[in-house]
């Protein structure tokens, strides 16, 4: 887990050479390496049982990809199973990222607002590109302009229109970032106090950093939830034009 008081600092560089070109890779990168890794090996230690039997690990594996099915179902309708590989990519990064992140001494890759800005302003974008390729022009007049709206406030419903579309990607980004960071800095402040406590009162915070963890692991399947159907909301308007 990145250190909560320095939640925006990337260190740790190793120097690399590729194509004559020299490159550095920081903890962020490393992690990311790290949670790819870790998905890989949960698919395909699920997959490779293969028994009529499921293994707790394939049954979690076939659980999961029920939950993605019944969210795109729920968000875009059938026609949304194109995406079910970029969606459940998206969940279980953000799901692997935020666990991988609880342990001592790890990287938080999802505690970093520029990697969540990332993840959703791709997915926004992705959104509008779909609306557009879908139903062209008229997208952006029903995104911009409410059936219904009076002639005289159409500027006006515009301009607000645009605000709330921008602020759609900036809160899914903020949301993620804040709820990883703050559990990370509350996380450090009881561990700290736990060491400058001593045997005689530090068990009292250690008690409460460890039930504080327990929340985390569920907040983190939470986010990583909220992240993937909001991202699969706003793609399921491009699609119904809502």
């Amino acid at each position: 887990m990145e250190d909560p008081l320095h939640p925006f600092e990337l260190h740790t560089y190793i120097p690399l050479s590729l194509l004559g070109f020299d490159i550095s890779i920081n903890k962020a990168v490393l992690m990311m390496i790290v949670v790819v890794g870790a998905i890989i090996l949960f698919l395909t230690k699920a997959r490779s049982s293969g028994s009529l039997v499921p293994t707790k690990l394939q049954s979690v594996a076939e659980l999961m990809v029920e939950f993605i099915r019944g969210i795109i179902h729920d968000t875009m309708g059938p026609e949304g199973m194109r995406f079910f590989p970029l969606v459940t990519s998206l969940f279980l990064f953000i799901l692997f990222s935020n666990l991988l992140g609880l342990i001592p001494g790890s990287y938080t890759i999802t505690s970093q607002l520029v990697v969540t800005g990332v993840f959703a302003v791709c997915m926004y974008t992705l959104s509008i590109v779909l609306g557009l390729k879908i139903h062209g022009p008229k997208f952006l007049k029903a995104m911009l302009i409410p059936s219904g709206t009076p002639p005289f406030i159409v500027p006006l419903m515009v301009i607000i229109e645009m605000i709330s579309q921008l602020a759609r990607p900036i809160s899914l980004a903020v949301r993620l970032f804040a709820n990883m960071t703050a559990g990370h800095v509350i996380i450090g402040v009881l561990v700290g106090l736990t060491i400058s406590g001593g045997l005689l009162i530090g068990w009292l915070p250690f008690s409460f950093t460890i039930a504080l963890y327990g929340l985390e692991v569920g907040i983190a399947f939470i986010q990583a939830y909220i992240f993937t159907i909001l991202a699969c909301v706003y793609m399921g308007d491009a699609y119904h034009l809502h």
